[in-house]
């Protein structure tokens, strides 16, 4: 992606609003994490590709988008521009340093105290504030409603579907509440994929025509198919070896245990070997777990920690590799998965969330709707035994990714920006007409 410069936060545009039915000035919140920062870490991972791609392509499309995030580093400038029409604005909201999540929710108000006073010194409005998860989309109700903008929200993941997807053993009683709250609140709920929406529904009772389908996308010029002999000359894998691949935070969600464990129940592992990417200090507890996994079941030779790699490196990885595995309790998307498959790697996944829209089941890999080593083990020895199906599968990916570019999400985007305004200028239009009839 491209190279970052410090802006002045005084930067404006200075341009009229919506101009030809789009907007020019979006604010973007992301709170709890920066869409900057290394990924793999415990806080880091789809989200952040995700808001760092669509503003890059907004930006190129002419809206103009700030990201605000909570700042973590004392030493940050303010204002970053990461790409034309692109900029990170770090609010002070809590101490200068890394917080969990469950000390975030304190913080909402004070961030949105941030991102208001950072708006009054600009010399253009924003039209709309685009919130990513439900910290950023509390924090971003006041703003919304202090500026008369419509407010969208992307949660990427909910509390309640975790829970009955037994992803995550606690969430807390006020995340549950205001999500609940939240889903209704907002003027649109963007979501990934029509699972997504059908959860919204069916849990939350969001009516379907509240709610945007519109899937993420990946960067179809960095992950593609390359000379794999290549790739792993950089990496210094041997020409031998039968590399799996696992991408993500090192979370017990994520499942990891499962694919230790699937590597214990092949019968031919000669060659094989597992490397596992991401994870930041705070995941050191969860890698010692499944260091003892792997050291309990004999595989601790086979399983390699590899550490967090920047997104720009990540394509030498998927190259390298012969599958890349997704053993998650859930995921709303997958972004991993899709960006194997552009990369003609065939995925062996959970047939969890949006991993069951995203990974086309015995075209571009499988699907394994079982959350235990054996059926994970089973087709994962099928592939690497099988050259040519796998090729085909890797082949068949990469059709398929052909629809999932940044620009399509971008302009999509746009679009329900678009009608967001104009539905609520139209409602306000409204509104003033009925008080000049009632006087």
């Amino acid at each position: 992606m491209s190279d970052v410069t410090i802006a002045r936060a005084s930067t404006g545009d200075g341009r009229a609003r919506s101009e030809g039915g789009r907007p020019h000035r979006v604010a973007m919140l992301s709170l709890h994490t920066s869409p900057l920062a290394p990924l793999g870490g415990n806080e880091t991972g789809g989200m952040n590709v995700y808001v760092r791609a669509v503003a890059e392509e907004l930006g190129r499309l002419g809206t103009r988008v700030d990201v605000f995030t909570r700042r973590d580093d004392p030493q940050a400038p303010e204002v970053i521009e990461f790409a034309p029409g692109a900029r990170l604005v770090h609010i002070a909201a809590g101490p200068p340093t890394a917080l969990d999540k469950s000390e975030m929710e304190q913080v909402t108000d004070e961030f949105a105290d941030g991102v208001e006073a950072f708006a009054a010194g600009q010399s253009a409005p924003y039209e709309l504030v685009h919130s990513h998860y439900w910290l950023s989309a509390l924090a971003g109700e006041r703003p919304a409603r202090t500026w008369g903008v419509p407010h969208l929200a992307m949660f990427h993941t909910l509390g309640e579907v975790k829970l009955r997807a037994r992803a995550s053993e606690h969430e807390s009683p006020r995340r549950l509440e205001t999500e609940r709250r939240l889903v209704h609140a907002v003027d649109r709920v963007v979501a990934a994929t029509e699972h997504e929406r059908r959860l919204l529904r069916q849990i939350y009772r969001v009516p379907p025509a509240r709610v945007e389908v519109i899937p993420l996308g990946v960067d179809l010029e960095r992950f593609r198919p390359r000379d794999r002999a290549a790739a792993r000359a950089v990496l210094g894998v041997a020409p031998g070896d039968r590399i799996l691949l696992a991408i993500g935070r090192i979370q017990p969600l994520k499942g990891l245990d499962i694919l230790i464990r699937a590597l214990a129940d092949m019968t031919d592992r000669a060659g094989v070997r597992l490397l596992v990417i991401g994870g930041d200090d705070r995941a050191l507890p969860e890698i010692a777990r499944l260091r003892a996994t792997a050291d309990e079941v004999g595989v601790t030779d086979a399983v390699e920690f590899v550490g967090p790699v920047p997104h720009d490196d990540l394509a030498t990885y998927y190259n390298a590799a012969d599958l890349v595995v997704v053993p998650s309790f859930y995921e709303s998307f997958g972004l991993v998965a899709v960006e194997a498959m552009a990369s003609g790697v065939p995925v062996v996944a959970s047939r969890v969330g949006g991993l069951a829209s995203t990974v086309a089941d015995g075209r571009t890999g499988y699907l394994i709707p079982w959350r235990c080593p054996e059926p994970f083990a089973e087709k994962i020895e099928l592939l690497l035994r099988n050259e040519p199906l796998r090729v085909a599968l890797g082949a068949a990916g990469v059709l398929r990714m052909q629809a999932y570019s940044w620009r399509s999400v971008a302009e999509r985007l746009r679009t329900l920006y678009a009608g967001a305004i104009a539905a609520r200028a139209e409602a306000a239009a409204a509104h003033a007409a009925h008080a000049a009839g009632g006087v």
